[in-house]
């Protein structure tokens, strides 16, 4: 079972690509005859993460696929880490601004994503789709979602579990001014990380780094 989630709308917009994707990759996948299922969380703090906890215990993933909107970036994003701390630039859909406080009260500082994450660059890149392996997921729900899942998925042995940024839309990026991506290409994109982290036992050894 792949379990994928994606976010309601926020920052005043109508809608959210993440979630628009990952319900179309988890469709894609079905039609390949793998199980699979998308919930919606919200974007909010402690909320988000409960509604991800409920969904876990919906359903028995072996591969947990958490994706996420980043405006302005113009690659599928596919993270390498999440750190303890919630820092919002601007409040979440319940109002909430944490500045500066953890994730998890007393939890290690950081995680790294357990799936094979350049494996799963390679297997977009080679569909001609823009990919990158990220080594930041922010600060904000995003980054905050990230931590909680694999805090959560360190208390059960079994399933592995990481997070995918996505840009905005193409008619999102066209309204902004930034850069944009179709919504089914994303989907494939995220059907082919979520397949690549389900038949990938160890990540492959090539370079993906940063230099700033």
């Amino acid at each position: 079972m792949i379990l994928l989630t994606g976010f309601e709308p926020f920052g005043g917009e109508s809608t959210n690509p993440s979630w628009q994707a990952a319900r179309r990759a988890a469709e894609l996948l079905r039609e390949q005859g793998r199980e699979a299922a998308a919930v919606e969380l919200p974007c909010a703090f402690g909320r988000s993460i409960d509604a991800l906890e409920a969904a876990l215990g919906r359903f028995p993933a072996e591969i947990v696929l958490c994706v996420g909107q980043a405006g302005g970036r113009g690659d599928v994003s596919v993270e390498r880490v999440a750190i303890n701390v919630d820092d919002a630039r601007i409040p979440d859909n319940a109002g909430r601004r944490p500045i500066d406080e953890p994730v998890v009260p007393g939890g290690p500082a950081a995680y790294f994503s357990s799936l094979p994450i350049k494996a799963c660059r390679e297997a977009v890149a080679a569909l001609g789709i823009p990919v990158e392996v990220s080594q930041t997921a922010g600060t904000y729900v995003c980054n905050h979602v990230f931590y909680g899942l694999m805090h959560l998925l360190a208390q059960h042995a079994g399933p592995r579990g990481g997070f995918v940024h996505v840009p905005f839309s193409t008619e999102q990026g066209e309204a902004h001014g930034q850069p944009g991506l179709a919504i089914d290409v994303m989907a494939v994109a995220l059907a082919a990380i979520a397949t690549t982290a389900a038949d990938t036992d160890r990540d492959v050894r090539v370079a993906a780094g940063a230099e700033h």
